[in-house]
């Protein structure tokens, strides 16, 4: 049985609203908003019938205290009040009332009012446990879409050994970490958001999504579709991709092409798939990470905020990994080699302001190389 609160100073109006609904429905009756407050330690209700005008603290007191509580502010409330103006109505609706009934009011009224509004909370709920479980399932056929074609990667150069997996990993790191620095926040949570919006914008309650500063699903799906930042390497023959000791300047150009091919290929799949959404970040990822800070990488010579910030942060952490990884060219540099090259290369390779954040967790990447 559905469980409702009624919160009221008026005894008459306490009386009457348990009479009207006790039949139906788990009813509790309170006389103030210190014994609602009390009673939600233990009890959640369905819905919450909330008078406006009470001592001590008034409706729309009870609703911002409910509202800044996690456990609380999903609760739907109906204010009850004797006298509704304009004003109160856009307040209460403001704060996030789903509906006003006015006092003295009809049993049969309120009955038939708080079924719809009970009804239409349970299509609200059925839809977003049914969105949530096709949004997984998506999720899950994308990763592994993503998996494979990573993979396919991977096994043709055998130069770059888990190069996929590690880069996964950094990159995570550094993105939570310029989120947490403030630096190109709002640019990576407009990435999060536009996933979010793919998804339908609502989460398991129903609400609007907005993205978390860590571990939100949309921002990993962002950061599995950099998985495919080498996916042109596809088109590049075996004879330059695993050739053993340094490439001639003939072989670097054919390397050099894998970004534009990489685009191409994820242009394919999105007109394939219609999937842009969740492969437009795959494709920035791969067409930008070979840019360079001050114009002079490639393919397009694009110079500082010109490239997009997904270049920018990939070019970081694709360097940093070939730094200390064994090459046929070369033998794996220290992580504390590696921070320097870096550190150097501020301004000129790589976004100063990324570098700056870089450098603070540099760490974590250590701890993160040495667990894989």
């Amino acid at each position: 049985m559905k469980k409702i609160f009624i919160v009221d100073d008026n005894n008459t109006n306490l009386i009457a609203a348990q009479k009207a609904l006790s039949k139906d429905y788990n009813t509790f009756t309170l006389p103030s908003a210190t014994a609602l407050f009390e009673l939600l330690e233990e009890v959640t209700p369905d819905l919450l019938l909330l008078d406006i005008k009470m001592p001590e603290m008034d409706g729309f007191e009870v609703m911002e205290m409910l509202k800044k509580n996690e456990m609380h502010k999903r609760i739907p409330v109906i204010f009850l009040t004797g006298q509704i103006d304009t004003s109160t109505e856009v307040q209460g609706f403001q704060m996030g009332a789903v509906d006003f009934i006015p006092k003295p009011f009809s049993g049969p009224v309120l009955v038939n009012r708080i079924k719809t509004h009970l009804e239409i909370e349970a299509l609200i709920r059925d839809r977003t446990e049914k969105l949530q479980l096709r949004t997984e399932k998506l999720q899950k056929l994308q990763n592994s879409m993503v998996s494979v074609l990573a993979n396919m990667v991977e096994n043709r150069d055998k130069q770059t050994g888990k190069h996929v997996e590690r880069t996964s990993k950094y990159i995570k790191i550094l993105l939570e970490a310029m989120i947490e620095h403030g630096v190109y926040s709002e640019e990576i949570r407009s990435w999060d958001t536009e996933t979010a919006i793919y998804t339908d914008g609502l989460n398991n309650a129903g609400e609007s999504l907005e993205p978390d500063k860590k571990g939100s699903p949309s921002l990993d799906m962002v950061i599995s579709s950099a998985r495919l930042h080498d996916i042109g390497k596809i088109t590049v023959t075996d004879l330059v991709l695993n050739k053993p000791g340094r490439l001639t300047e003939e072989e670097f150009e054919l390397i050099k092409i894998h970004t534009i091919e990489g685009e191409k290929i994820i242009d394919g799949i999105i007109a394939e798939s219609g999937d842009e959404l969740f492969l437009q970040n795959a494709k920035l990822f791969a067409g930008n990470h070979h840019e360079r800070w001050d114009g002079t990488g490639y393919p397009r010579g694009l110079k500082g905020e010109d490239i997009p910030l997904q270049g920018r942060v990939m070019a970081i952490v694709d360097v940093y990994d070939a730094l200390i990884s064994d090459r046929a060219y070369k033998k794996a540099f220290t992580h504390e080699k590696a921070i320097e090259i870096i550190l150097e290369s501020s301004g000129s390779h790589f976004d100063p302001k990324i570098v700056d954040v870089f450098l603070e967790i540099s760490g974590l990447f250590k701890d993160a190389s040495c667990n894989l």
